[in-house]
């Protein structure tokens, strides 16, 4: 590998360029490096303020409810509902309690309350189309109902399946059709622009979805279990979403040439996922994504999906028609783009390679082996994103979560344990005590999730003590469960939450999005590198650059975070250290793939810091609700690590940061050995070898 300018292959004889041709060199020299920074900026830049913009403090926005009863009831309901908050919802009075109930099922209101009983009242909601969705719709009518002193009532008209109790399924697997779906034309373009001609590519496109789409539904189904049934239907649905998307972002590669893979993350992942109403109910965003939940190809694939396996197919062929459309219109645009080319300049060639080799090694001689490498490198993106993130995600349940069970002794406390056991075996870890303050102190620095106090002399009623801020997710399941355990016992319960997450940070995903954003940093600098400017992998090159952009994207996250989003509030300091960190060790262990597999190197990168990452990292999700193995993983992996790291700076004073800044050293530090004894090895291979070749 060389930083040298090398002169073009049409200098004049005798070898030696023109002083145009060399400052030609140094222009493209520059610009690469220019690339190699603007490129990860743009991409990690538009991703964390998408997300965080979007889906920091989810609240209800004109969400839609219907309200059923006579003329004057269901009246003075909606407008009670509406004086609470007139922006958070868009009521509408219906006659009956059936139509309250279709428009639930057919999705056209986010839930609805039935007043046909003069003393009690219904809220019906539909946990199927979201169930992030359906508590908030919950949440919001059961205190109005109270209020009025109804009897109350919740029904679930489409609860989930058990076999997706987080209803994830449809989220996943729509995300993997976008990726297969724009991924391979990005590198089509730069490693093989043959096959981008549209009487190849629409046959490949073809055939492409019809692999993805198997991919997709065999993972899901048989080995996971996540969906069941309706199997020709998801194929179809499958099929045409990767088609879809791939003719669309063929067009976007003919009028957008390499940046083309920046406007589809744009409208496929930082735009469509938010506005795809799987993880988040669109009514709990800014209006705007509501807006773009009607049009973007990453809510047509997962409505249709969520259409299939949990509504029977109703409203399936709206979302299908979006998918059609926009293949048809972007196919018939991209023919015109050519035809306007060839008359432009008839003798116009391929676009030019920029990108000869996926892997570390020269471009393959075989045409044949390249096209297999290249199909394998999006492909074995899909294959880990749907086995790796939805085997670990989409039926949470508690495993071993600890709890302390608090009584006047610890015999008492003991009783109580072992008779809960029987009942909960494996969903807790129970531990016995006699101290409020020790349990108090363990649910603080987070050693437990909870606590359980039983009723004394001094207190007649249960209390459990919890802590959102640590984990909404684990949170609200010791509330449900221990909630039910008072109940059984017929003892008043009363909850205190010794860290509540502020508004800026409803939900407690920003710790995840900020952490994130670190860790993209480090690892999309040394991806782009790689294709984009060889030269600065060079270890003596590397290390400053990669300690610079470290420093400047942990400023650039937190201008975001704070000022820009309203995510954080201050703590700059310990947060910008932090991040440097982060970064610089995340860019130290994708040097060592980098150095082996080239551009694969993303498959094992994203698949160690995202895919084994997110799960372990106890932000989207607690890691007592995933497989045993994430909790181990939760210890040693960055991605956690900065995850907690972030949580305890923002709610719990550093008090936990040193620790996981020692996992993050040892990752750059071990990472940085390897990379400084691969170099060594080539470098004593290299004189062998030109050897031989003499």
């Amino acid at each position: 590998m060389t930083d040298t300018i090398a002169p073009e292959k049409n200098s004049p004889p005798g070898g030696e360029p023109t002083e145009a041709e060399l400052a030609r060199a140094r222009k493209e020299h520059i610009g690469r490096y220019v690339a190699m920074i603007l490129l990860p900026f743009v991409m990690v830049s538009m991703m964390i303020t998408g997300y965080l913009a979007a889906m920091h403090s989810p609240a209800p926005n004109n969400m839609p409810i219907a309200v059923a009863g006579s003329m004057q009831q269901a009246g003075e309901f909606a407008r009670a509902i509406e004086d609470a908050d007139p922006d958070a919802v868009d009521v509408r009075v219906v006659a009956t309690d059936a139509e309250a109930r279709d428009l639930v099922l057919a999705r056209e209101v986010a839930g609805a309350v039935s007043l046909s009983d003069g003393n009690a009242a219904t809220v019906y909601t539909a946990g199927a189309a979201g169930a992030s969705q359906s508590s908030m719709v919950s949440g919001m009518l059961a205190p109005q109902v109270l209020g009025q002193g109804l009897a109350l009532t919740v029904d679930d008209l489409a609860p989930l399946p058990e076999n997706d109790t987080a209803g994830l399924a449809a989220m996943f697997m729509a995300t993997a059709l976008m990726l297969a779906g724009y991924m391979p034309l990005s590198i089509m373009l730069s490693n093989s622009p043959e096959l981008l001609r549209v009487r190849r590519v629409v046959p490949l496109l073809a055939g492409w979805s019809a692999l993805i789409a198997a991919l997709v539904w065999f993972v899901a189904g048989p080995i996971l279990g996540a969906i069941e049934g309706n199997t020709a239907t998801v194929l179809g649905i499958c099929w045409v979403s990767v088609f879809a998307v791939g003719s669309v972002q063929l067009f976007l590669t003919r009028i957008l040439g390499p940046m083309a893979v920046l406007v589809g993350m744009l409208f496929l992942m930082v735009l469509g996922v938010p506005a795809s109403n799987m993880g988040m109910s669109v009514h709990a965003l800014p209006s705007l994504y509501a807006t773009l939940h009607g049009f973007l190809p990453t809510a047509a694939a997962g409505e249709s999906l969520r259409s299939v396996l949990y509504f029977g197919g109703d409203g399936l062929g709206g979302h299908l028609l979006v998918l059609v459309v926009g293949a048809v219109l972007a196919l018939a645009a991209t023919v015109g783009v050519d035809a306007l080319k060839r008359r432009r300049n008839p003798d116009a060639g391929d676009p030019e390679v920029t990108l000869p080799s996926l892997t570390a090694g020269p471009r393959p001689t075989s045409d044949r082996v390249r096209y297999v490498t290249l199909a394998f490198f999006p492909l074995g993106m899909v294959v880990m994103m749907l086995s790796v993130m939805l085997g670990a995600m989409y039926q949470p349940t508690p495993r071993d979560m600890p709890v302390t069970v608090v009584a006047a002794t610890t015999e008492q406390a003991e009783q109580v344990v072992a008779g809960l056991e029987q009942n909960m075996s494996g969903l807790f870890e129970l531990r016995a005590s006699d101290s409020i303050d020790d349990a108090r102190a363990d649910v603080q620095d987070r050693t437990v999730v909870a606590a359980y106090v039983l009723p004394s002399a001094t207190s007649p009623t249960a209390t459990l003590i919890t802590n959102e801020a640590a984990g909404m997710s684990q949170q609200q399941v010791v509330t449900t469960i221990f909630g039910q355990v008072a109940a059984g016992s017929q003892m008043p319960l009363t909850t205190e939450n010794l860290a509540p997450l502020p508004g800026s940070d409803s939900m407690g995903t920003v710790t995840l999005y900020v952490a994130m954003g670190w860790i993209m940093s480090g690892f999309m600098l040394v991806v782009v590198a790689g294709s984009a400017q060889p030269a600065a992998m060079r270890l003596r090159r590397l290390l400053p650059i990669a300690a610079g952009w470290a420093v400047f994207m942990s400023a650039v996250i937190w201008v975001i975070a704070d000022p820009i989003v309203g995510a954080v509030d201050g703590h700059f300091l310990p947060l910008f250290g932090t991040g440097i960190v982060a970064i610089f060790a995340t860019s130290m262990f994708t040097a060592v793939p980098a150095r082996l597999f080239g551009l694969l190197a993303v498959l094992p990168a994203v698949g160690i810091l995202m895919f084994l990452g997110v799960p372990a990292s106890n932000g989207a999700m607690s890691m007592y609700m995933t497989p045993e193995i994430f909790k181990f993983l939760h210890g040693v992996l960055p991605m956690p690590a900065a995850v907690e790291s972030v949580r305890s700076i923002l709610y719990f004073g550093g008090d936990a940061v040193g620790g996981h800044l020692l996992t993050l050293a040892i990752w750059g530090a071990v990472s940085l050995l390897c990379v400084v004894a691969i170099d060594a090895v080539r470098a004593r291979k290299e004189p062998a070898k030109q050897e031989i070749d003499a």
